[in-house]
């Protein structure tokens, strides 16, 4: 049932990153998509992972269908390392480098963010409003 459920969470993953780069594209060839989809990804997912395994109960096989499957499916670091390589052999160097930073510094930061964002206290059952 497992790999049903990351099959399926893949399956929609994938066909939403292809939309959005679809229909954000680059700008000025730079993979301002990836970029956004690797970020919101972070962000999903250091938020779902805590807020399933200290407030929510979430079955295991849902859990790993919405994660390893829909979130693994939407971002993508082979993506990211094609994109990262074509900028660097177009001669954009200092975009590549932007690139390179914006994804390794914001990506753990968004995904610290959504682990801070699913610890709040008014998150959590009984808290004070």
């Amino acid at each position: 049932m497992k790999y049903l459920a990351v099959g399926a969470g893949g399956f929609l993953g994938a066909c939403l990153r292809y939309g959005i780069s679809e229909w954000m594209g680059t700008v000025s060839g730079f993979p301002l998509d990836t970029l956004l989809i690797n970020w919101s990804g972070s962000l999903f997912l250091g938020w779902f992972y805590t807020a399933t395994s200290k407030q929510w109960k979430v079955h295991p096989t849902i859990r790993i269908g919405l994660g390893t499957g829909l979130v693994g499916a939407f971002t993508t670091f082979s993506t990211f390392t094609v994109e990262l390589w074509n900028l660097w052999k177009s001669g954009l160097w200092w975009d590549s480098f932007f690139y390179l930073a914006l994804s390794a510094i914001f990506g753990p930061c968004l995904a610290y963010l959504g682990v801070l964002l699913a610890e709040q206290p008014w998150r959590r059952e009984g808290a004070p409003s």
